[in-house]
C-alpha cells in the first residue's frame, strides 16, 4: 500500500462543487476573457492564435515550461486534426491540460482515513503569510468531522503570534494543542506532542513549523532535527510533509516550491487563496513541474472551505460555461 492509498473515492458534493467554481471565478474570468479576445476575427487556430495562447497562460503563472508543454500538444492536435475550430479552442486546452495533469501519476483525494499509521503524523511547512495556520485549522476541522482524534503541535515558537493562532484555531474546533513558550526548541515541542498524541490514543498530529526561508541550509537543518526527534517516539514520522503555498502570489508559490522541496522531503502540497487571485493556473504549474500532489485546495474564508484536490474536477470547473 503507497503512502496515499488509503484515501477513499466518493463523489464531489454540491457545495463542494458550487465552492470550488465559485473559488475559481477570478481565475476563469481572467483566463476566458483573454482568450476571447485572442481569437476575435479568426476562425481556425493558426500560429499566431497559438502565440497568443501562448502568452495567457504564461500570465496566468501557468509557467513557462509547461505553457510549452500544453502548446506544443495542441500544435500536434492542430497538425493531426487539420483543421480546429477557433470555437473549439476551449475544449482543446481542457484536454490537453487533464492529460497533461493525469500524467502526474498522483491520486485523487475524496476522504481521509488514517490507514495503517496511527498517529499519523503530519509535519506543515510554508513560509509566513501564505494562510499555514489556518490551512491547519481547517485541515484539524476536516479530520475531526472525518471521526478523528487530531492533536496539533504548536513548533512555530519564533513567533508568539503563531502560537497563539494555532491555540485559537484549536479552541475554535475543539482539538487539543501542546506548546510550549516563545523561543523555545521547535524540536522538543514535536517531541512532546507526539509523546501526547501516542499516550492520548491520537489519530492524527499535525505540527506546525516557522515559516522562515532565512536560507536553504538552515532551514534544511531545523527541519531535519525536527524530524529525526519525531522519529524517537513514532519510526517513520512524519508520515506527511505538507508545504503550504499562496496561489495568489503566482511565481512566487513556484520558486518557495523549489526551495523548500531542496530543503526537505515534501511529498504534498496545499495551494491557498484561489478565491482571491486571477492566478489559479499556478496549481497546473506546480503540479507538472514537481510531481508532487496537491492534496488541498484553499477555495474561501469558510472553515469548510479547505477542500481535496481532484484534477479532473479543477480543470472542469476551471473551463465549465
Amino acid at each position: 500500500m503507497g503512502l496515499f492509498d488509503f484515501f477513499k473515492s466518493k463523489p464531489v458534493s454540491e457545495q463542494e462543487q458550487y465552492s470550488l467554481e465559485k473559488g475559481l471565478e477570478k481565475t476563469k474570468e481572467s483566463l476566458f476573457s483573454k482568450i476571447t479576445k485572442a481569437v476575435v476575427g479568426k476562425s481556425v487556430v493558426d500560429e499566431g492564435t497559438l502565440d497568443d495562447l501562448e502568452e495567457i497562460l504564461v500570465s496566468s503563472d501557468v509557467g513557462v515550461s509547461t505553457t510549452l508543454k500544453i502548446i506544443s500538444r495542441i500544435e500536434e492536435r492542430v497538425a493531426r486534426d487539420k483543421y480546429i475550430n477557433t470555437s473549439e479552442l476551449n475544449t482543446v486546452l481542457r484536454d490537453e491540460i487533464q492529460t497533461l495533469l493525469a500524467e502526474n501519476n498522483s491520486s485523487d483525494f475524496r476522504s481521509f482515513e488514517y490507514g495503517s499509521h496511527k498517529p499519523y503524523v503530519i509535519m506543515v511547512v510554508g513560509v509566513n503569510g501564505v494562510g499555514k495556520t489556518t490551512t491547519i485549522g481547517k485541515l484539524a476541522h476536516k479530520l475531526k468531522q472525518s471521526g478523528n482524534k487530531v492533536v496539533l503541535g504548536a513548533a512555530d515558537t519564533f513567533r508568539a503570534a503563531a502560537v497563539d493562532q494555532l491555540k485559537l484555531w484549536g479552541q475554535r474546533v475543539d482539538v487539543r494543542v501542546v506548546a510550549h513558550s516563545m523561543g523555545s526548541d521547535p524540536a522538543s515541542v514535536a517531541f512532546d506532542t507526539l509523546q501526547s498524541a501516542v499516550a492520548n490514543g491520537d489519530d492524527v498530529v499535525i505540527i506546525d513549523t516557522a515559516g522562515r526561508l532565512h536560507n536553504k541550509i538552515a532551514l534544511m537543518n531545523e527541519l531535519t532535527k525536527i524530524k529525526n526527534v519525531m522519529q524517537k517516539v513514532v519510526p517513520g514520522a512524519p508520515h506527511e510533509i505538507l508545504l503550504v503555498l499562496d496561489a495568489s502570489t503566482g511565481q512566487n508559490a513556484i520558486e518557495q516550491c523549489k526551495q523548500f522541496t531542496e530543503a526537505t522531503d515534501v511529498n504534498a502540497l496545499a495551494l491557498t487563496k484561489l478565491d482571491g487571485t486571477a492566478k489559479g493556473g499556478v496549481v497546473i504549474g506546480i503540479s507538472d513541474q514537481f510531481k508532487i500532489p496537491v492534496k488541498y485546495i484553499g477555495v474561501g474564508e469558510s472553515i469548510n472551505d479547505l477542500q481535496l484536490f481532484d484534477k479532473k474536477e479543477f480543470v472542469e470547473s476551471l473551463f465549465k460555461s
